[in-house]
């Protein structure tokens, strides 16, 4: 089959072709073969609106105080008897501009796309920024000390630079949304009608950053038409869930009234497990808040329903942690790691290091390191058959490094390298079991704790939820554990996980 340009929408006889090749032929994954080649659309990650904004908050915030400040050495020179009141001033003056710019909505990417349109606000911000120092100088009595060529150097050399970013920006703004690197990428969930309504008001918004990949639906094409304003019907909404693993969903849309409340639980029950925001449309619905109740896209109403976890700035506050504290844990435990080496090496045949398969975030398989514990002709790299106390598969060495927990310590590398984070929920061996049932199968909702990076440590192993997964208990409270942890997730709620856990280890009760 062709490769399918996302952007085109189909035609009612391709979407019957589709559907028939559907029914003669299921992907592993479980998609139909369409489904299957969208989702491949969809695999690399977007640039979120938030970030670029963000980001230009802090690059205008460096251009403005770079040029004050070479200005000031460049004209009037750091020997000056001024000579830390002119780099107060341009860091206060800079870090005021940049606010102002944010509370006029200058920082919107509405406004960031057409910077000729917004240049007069622009204009009115920095000739008040330099209208407060103005007035600060009269009211200190200073505005004679201060050189005057300087001042107007930097006002105009400073507004230029805002523009000329912003008119750069602004190209790039519109090649990223025509390249598809930057948008939103949305599924409807929920047919018919209101769908339609839905996705033409969406359409209808200026300068929408919502990309639409489809629609899925439970119900049969009676209820529920296989074309809806130009967008197929992909599946039901069990494959979504698969197909949202495949593909980088940043928002679902429920588009299903109020007034429908079971079937609305019903599907929540099964979506939340996904790292996405899930909003209900409140497009068509006859109840009605107050605006503060509402996200929008444009002027359409959402309800605020999921809120994808640690998400942008969070995200990069969180790689940031990881990569100072794994440096610092791999410097510091380094001793103790060649030791351990030297040792496994010493006690049995085999490799040093064992790698393992894990669920990762959104339920991706990722490979985890960890230095050997059993005689390599008795690994278990699927961990099918859980380890026991007094496992004749352990080694001597093996039983004493499990029970100090020493045996994860190659995974400060996962954490450095991005494939694990320093806290959150443990990952666990893809065939993972428990009576025979894997951990999905005992936990419902289970899949919610890959809504997050996986962590070498995390709240459920401080308070006693580690070693062998024996009971189904334990799996539970170990879930329930890692949602507290992913719902009211801080840096200081990392920082004290990270704290605690040497102090937690010491308590080998359950470590064999």
């Amino acid at each position: 089959m062709n490769e399918i340009d996302p952007k085109l929408r189909f035609s009612r006889d391709a979407v019957q072709q589709f559907q028939d090749d559907a029914k003669q032929s299921k992907t592993p994954a479980g998609l139909n073969p369409v489904a299957e080649q969208v989702a491949s659309q969809y695999r690399q990650d977007t640039m979120s609106p938030i970030m670029v904004s963000g980001t230009m908050r802090l690059v205008e915030f460096g251009l403005l105080m770079l040029s004050g400040f070479l200005l000031f050495g460049y004209y009037v020179g750091f020997s000056t008897h001024l000579a830390w009141h002119y780099p107060a001033i341009i860091v206060g003056a800079s870090l005021t501009t940049v606010v102002l710019l944010e509370f006029t909505d200058c920082y919107q990417i509405g406004a960031l796309r057409t910077p000729v349109a917004n240049a007069g606000r622009i204009l009115l911000v920095w000739s008040g920024t330099f209208a407060l120092m103005l007035l600060a100088g009269f009211f200190y009595k200073m505005t004679s000390e201060f050189s005057r060529v300087w001042f107007a150097g930097w006002f105009g050399t400073g507004l230029f630079l805002l523009m000329a970013l912003r008119l750069v920006i602004a190209r790039m703004i519109r090649r990223w949304a025509r390249n598809g690197m930057m948008e939103r990428r949305a599924v409807i969930v929920g047919g018919g009608k209101a769908a339609e309504v839905l996705i033409r008001s969406v359409e209808a918004q200026p300068h929408n950053d919502i990309r639409i990949c489809g629609i899925f639906d439970d119900r049969d094409d009676k209820r529920s038409p296989p074309l809806v304003a130009g967008y197929p019907k992909l599946g039901n909404v069990a494959e979504l869930i698969e197909f949202a693993r495949i593909a980088r969903i940043d928002m679902l849309i429920v588009s299903l009234p109020l007034t429908a409340e079971s079937r609305v639980l019903s599907l929540l029950k099964k979506l939340w497990v996904l790292p996405v925001d899930i909003r209900l449309s409140a497009h068509s619905n006859q109840l009605r808040f107050r605006p503060r109740s509402y996200s929008y896209i444009g002027s359409v109403p959402m309800l605020d329903i999921f809120d994808k976890p640690i998400n942008d700035w969070d995200s990069v506050a969180k790689r940031c942690f990881d990569i100072v504290f794994s440096l610092i844990g791999i410097v510091v435990l380094s001793p103790v790691m060649l030791l351990t080496a030297i040792a496994i090496k010493l006690d049995s045949k085999g490799p040093i290091l064992f790698k393992q398969k894990r669920h990762g975030f959104n339920n991706e398989i990722i490979e985890v390191y960890k230095f050997r514990s059993m005689y390599a002709d008795k690994a278990d790299p699927t961990a099918k058959q859980a380890v026991t106390k007094g496992d004749p598969r352990v080694t001597r060495v093996g039983r004493f490094i499990r029970k100090a927990s020493i045996d994860e310590l190659p995974q400060f590398f996962n954490a450095l390298f991005g494939s694990l984070s320093l806290v959150g929920p443990r990952p666990h061996a893809v065939a993972a079991q428990s009576h025979n049932l894997l951990y999905n199968e005992v936990v419902d909702g289970y899949f919610a704790r890959h809504r997050v990076k996986p962590g070498v440590t995390g709240w459920a192993q401080i308070n006693g939820w580690r070693g062998e997964m024996d009971t189904d208990e334990k799996i539970k409270m170990r879930t329930e554990y890692d949602l507290y942890y992913i719902e009211n997730w801080s840096l200081l709620f990392d920082l004290k996980i990270l704290l605690l856990t040497p102090i937690r280890l010491l308590d080998t009760e359950h470590a064999y």
